[in-house]
């Protein structure tokens, strides 16, 4: 199969597996788009933030940043408690994300929670090429939350009449139905202990630290015991 061939079918295989997300993009990114412009930023601020930072939350605590003056050390210690997941998330991908090409760069560029979750997670038939899909996925999320968030900004004043309660809950979702999917099928008792005790882990420092750090603080306890599980212990979960 040709490389345009490989392509075409790989997006044929990511599209319906994307357009889920891109619709709770959407919602999401209208709200950020209306958020932005209520502040008195231009229409095409959101969408420059989503092109540049491509972090939903922090994208929301960069508008107050905005207002609130030039602070580069609290900005720098805000995006690492709030999107430090990120290098874990990179971690776990570096042996899926290689042998790619150009498409390597942009595919890692474009990671977020949603592509992590959808490439670290689902398993491909023989004939789907895994690089052309890890791209496409991850360009499709980035395309839909950059549109999204421009049509937030152009016309979300539009939406502000309409109850939209409870839309934000479809990401939530999103990761439970994965997590639930992975301990089902999954063969290996031992990946379900480890996918539970890390859920308890998260709501414990939850419960303890608060929803600013608790992500950044159970992600590094967790990596922790896998280190020590996977060095001392002789356990593998591949």
């Amino acid at each position: 199969m040709s490389t345009v061939n490989k392509g075409r079918h790989a997006f044929s295989y990511a599209l319906p597996i994307a357009l889920p997300i891109g619709v709770s993009f959407f919602f999401i990114g209208l709200g950020f788009g209306l958020y932005a412009t209520s502040q008195g930023f231009p229409w095409w601020v959101p969408m420059v933030l989503a092109m540049t930072i491509f972090a939903g939350s922090m994208e929301f605590v960069t508008i107050g940043m905005l207002m609130a003056g030039f602070d580069p050390v609290t900005a720098f210690m805000l995006t690492l408690f709030v999107n430090g997941r990120h290098i874990f998330y990179g971690l776990s991908m570096l042996q899926k994300y290689t042998n790619m090409g150009w498409k390597w760069f942009p595919t890692v560029a474009w990671m977020c929670d949603e592509s992590f979750a959808i490439n670290a997670t689902t398993k491909l038939p023989d004939d789907v090429d895994a690089g052309w899909f890890y791209f496409h996925i991850s360009w499709l999320n980035y395309a839909a939350w950059a549109v999204s968030t421009l049509v937030g900004g152009l016309f979300g004043n539009l939406l502000a009449n309409y109850d939209l309660r409870g839309v934000e809950f479809v990401l939530p979702g999103l990761f439970i139905v994965i997590f639930l999917e992975m301990l089902l099928n999954s063969k290996s008792n031992t990946i379900r202990f480890f996918g539970i005790s890390g859920a308890v882990m998260a709501i414990v420092m939850l419960l303890l630290f608060g929803s600013s750090t608790f992500m950044l603080l159970s992600m590094t306890c967790m990596l922790v015991a896998c280190y020590i599980a996977y060095t001392w212990g002789g356990v593998r979960l591949d």
